[in-house]
């Protein structure tokens, strides 16, 4: 019988088991097709990001909060209009954590889904630059796109991990949420604080590093911010995937699958 009702959690650890079975089975040319537009969602959702806090008056953590609010549209288009983003697909540990998928398809599904939300991005990157946005509100754009890599270049490994960890946590956590609802409402409404949050607290994305990044380096010229911004990327990388895979996954397994009928 149809029911409006949210699934339960433990419904949800079931659907997330299922949903990874199926992600790590995924063809090649669709994964990567469908990561590519993940990494352009985000890419997006850090434009939007950038432009909405540039040149606010209304106090740093207002100005904050409405940014998170235009951010969390890349994590709205990838759960609702359907793409494969790394950090939301650290969830497929739960299906590994029950011999349902193997370590080197979990690894390869990792792997191909990175590279493609990383072309993803580039994509948008380069029309981005094409389009001049950071010319947009005086060069204020500019401006803060540039002091955002500056700034993310300047946190210390522990700091960029600690952030890595925190964000993905948020991250799969809205990707949970979304996966208990039965709506495009819901869903959206799921997304949108976890996301939300972790924008507005400065906690760190892989991905949205890969559009951030080289964006701010591109209209800084200065070459130099390139091997910080490359540490940057691979520490946030793993603090991303303890906090999907442990935080979040680890935690529901044992919590709601770990003696589960198989």
């Amino acid at each position: 019988m149809f029911s409006v009702d949210a699934y339960s959690p433990e419904e949800i650890a079931k659907r997330v088991e299922t949903v990874g079975v199926k992600k790590a089975g995924m063809p090649l040319t669709q994964m990567l097709a469908l990561s590519g537009l993940a990494g352009a969602f985000i890419a997006f959702g850090a434009v939007f990001y950038t432009v909405v806090v540039s040149g606010s008056t209304l106090g740093f953590g207002i100005t904050r909060l409405l940014g998170g609010l235009a951010f969390s549209m890349g994590l709205v288009l990838v759960v609702l209009a359907g793409a494969e983003l790394f950090t939301g697909n650290n969830l497929i540990a739960m299906a590994w954590a029950s011999r349902k998928v193997s370590t080197a398809d979990l690894v390869r599904g990792w792997i191909t889904v990175y590279a493609g939300n990383a072309v993803g991005a580039a994509l948008i990157l380069g029309l981005v630059l094409m389009a001049d946005t950071g010319s947009l509100g005086g060069g204020a754009v500019r401006d803060l796109a540039i002091a955002t890599v500056v700034a993310k270049c300047e946190l210390s490994i522990a700091s960029a991990f600690a952030r890595g960890v925190l964000c993905n946590t948020l991250v799969c956590l809205a990707v949970w949420l979304a996966m208990g609802g039965r709506s495009f409402v819901d869903k959206f409404f799921a997304v949108l604080f976890p996301v939300t949050a972790f924008v507005t607290v400065g906690f760190e994305h892989c991905i949205a590093n890969l559009f951030f990044l080289p964006w701010g380096i591109a209209l800084s010229g200065d070459l130099s911010l390139v091997s910080p911004a490359m540490v940057n990327l691979v520490v946030v990388t793993l603090g991303n995937l303890v906090g999907g895979t442990l935080l979040v996954a680890g935690t529901y397994w044992l919590v709601y699958l770990r003696h589960a009928e198989r």
